[in-house]
């Protein structure tokens, strides 16, 4: 049989290429299988350190495997069976003005990555990379699986699933985050934990949690632990998941500072607002180009840290350790183009069905079956109305969002910002999204 040719786009990025590569090369079944890497990024010094970092990693590992890297797009996809891709340009430039923005404005958002009114930038900017991409994979490698990492993913798997015939699936490890809570919540070891979660990326609801060796049902045990569980444990970043367990009866996913991006009220339980800070006295990010350090959370990166960097960033990649992301792209992989079965926990698919009560062409993340034959997805039950009635709200800012991209329509944009929960301000809508314009004109798509 041919080799399995993979082609990473973006691989340039200092977190996902190296991850990726990793993963791919310690692959046992992609290795009997044969492997040929294509590594493609438009910047040709990033790629080039990474191509150096893939050699290293192939003769650690000693495997057997063709690398090459390019900078051209045509050259990277011809004859792929898999393209896998996570593409930004200057991606903290640009999301300081996405997160800053919207809040000089009067907008509380959370992180303008996924959701909010910064978001929709977000995704107006990598639209047409990824279509450009999937547009192109339908010429030369019309056969092909894109599986997409990049951000907003819901709303740029809408766009390549509907203005392509490229098969697109997004893949996030946001459910795992999520049973990493229930687990330290329960106090049980995670792999203790059998679960099914369902929703929108960075916006799931587990609709099942079971004891994995007993098939006991762990609800109620959460339930208790809940009310029982210091109020300020981990606050910042599960204080607004018990809320909304209470409340709707379900554990959402992934922590406050995702699902709060689709709550109006959700700034009410971010602590991290002014950890992505600068001082306004020395000039705005955009102006000075100095970016404030983007700070995930106060568990992810606590403030207690060194005055002064200890070790500089080349030298900590180089030392990362040879062993799985946990990221989703390889199980894919490994079930379509070497017949093995694995559980998908989350992926990034039109709904048609799987969950109830939701659009038929909504992005939604679900749980699937892959094999050589393809992927299933779960069937799963209908959410609770209130959630239900959130994600559809995000479905229909989605569709404006594509709408607005495809006929150029800066009317269409508007509308989708006026769809967003924290906006409530018409004439700060309107100035919001006019400076937002004027900011990223230099990559945004055109609007009339």
């Amino acid at each position: 049989m041919p080799n399995v040719k993979i082609a990473l786009v973006g691989a340039g990025s200092r977190s996902f290429g190296p991850a990726t590569i990793r993963d791919i090369l310690l692959s046992d079944s992609l290795a009997s299988r044969g492997i040929e890497l294509t590594l493609m990024d438009i910047d040709e010094q990033a790629v080039n350190r990474t191509l150096a970092y893939a050699c290293h990693v192939r003769s650690v590992l000693g495997r057997s495997v063709e690398i090459t890297a390019t900078t051209s797009l045509e050259e990277a996809l011809q004859d792929a069976s898999f393209v896998v891709d996570a593409v930004e340009i200057s991606r903290d430039a640009y999301w300081a003005m996405d997160f800053h923005v919207p809040r000089r404005f009067g907008f509380k958002q959370i992180y303008g990555e996924n959701g909010g009114p910064g978001s929709l930038f977000h995704a107006l900017r990598n639209m047409p990379p990824i279509v450009r991409i999937a547009k192109e994979m339908e010429r030369r490698c019309p056969e092909a699986l894109l599986l997409n990492y990049t951000n907003p993913m819901h709303k740029l798997c809408t766009a390549a699933c509907r203005l392509t015939r490229t098969k697109t699936i997004g893949l996030c490890h946001g459910v795992f985050m999520g049973r990493h809570q229930i687990a330290f919540m329960l106090g049980v070891p995670e792999e203790r934990l059998e679960t099914s979660a369902c929703g929108i990326n960075h916006f799931t609801w587990f609709q099942s949690i079971r004891d994995h060796q007993t098939g006991e049902d762990l609800y109620p045990a959460l339930r208790a632990a809940d009310r029982e569980g210091d109020w300020l444990s981990d606050w910042h970043e599960i204080g607004l998941s018990r809320i909304l367990f209470r409340r709707f009866g379900l554990y959402p996913s992934p922590g406050t500072n995702h699902i709060g991006e689709y709550i109006g009220w959700a700034s009410d339980f971010y602590a991290n607002e002014l950890l992505w800070y600068y001082d306004p006295v020395d000039g705005h990010p955009w102006d000075t180009g100095r970016i404030p350090e983007f700070v995930y959370s106060l568990g992810g990166d606590k403030t207690g840290r060194p005055f002064r960097p200890v070790q500089a960033e080349e030298e900590q990649e180089a030392e990362q350790s040879i062993q799985f992301s946990g990221e989703g792209a390889i199980p894919i992989m490994e079930s379509l183009a070497c017949d093995v079965r694995h559980d998908l926990p989350a992926i990034n698919v039109p709904n048609e069905g799987a969950i109830p009560g939701l659009p038929e062409d909504l992005i939604v993340e679900v749980p699937a079956v892959a094999d050589c034959g393809g992927w299933t997805k779960t069937a799963m039950q209908p959410l609770p109305e209130p959630v239900a009635a959130m994600i559809r709200t995000q479905a229909s800012i989605q569709d404006l969002l594509v709408e607005a991209y495809v006929e150029e329509s800066k009317e269409k944009l508007l509308q989708a910002i006026f769809l967003e929960p924290t906006v409530d301000s018409y004439r700060r809508a309107v100035e919001m999204m006019d400076e937002m314009l004027r900011l990223q004109a230099d990559i945004l798509p055109p609007l009339r």
